[in-house]
């Protein structure tokens, strides 16, 4: 059994469909799956935040979130669609 984890979910992964841990019964499924993941949270989250995959141990795929140092005021903006304040929650 081989498992993609979530390191950490910011307030944009909270809110989407997305589950913070998966099992898959093969590497190739949870290593693709990980890097589409990664891809579709680049894209469609406030880009505050860098996302990428690290292999944790031999059965693992741990997806890592740090701060994008290039964000700016991405959150500021709404486009996160969290009410008035205006911020993501990350």
């Amino acid at each position: 059994m081989y498992t993609v984890q979530m390191e950490h979910e910011c307030g944009c992964f909270k809110k989407s469909e997305y589950k913070s841990e998966k099992s898959f019964d093969n590497q190739k499924d949870a290593y693709q799956y990980s890097n589409i993941l990664v891809e579709l949270m680049s894209e469609e989250f406030c880009n505050k935040h860098l996302f990428f995959v690290q292999k944790a141990n031999d059965n693992e795929f741990l997806i890592r979130v740090v701060d994008n140092p290039n964000a700016g005021s991405a959150c500021s903006s709404g486009g996160c669609g969290t009410g008035s304040s205006g911020s993501c929650g990350c």
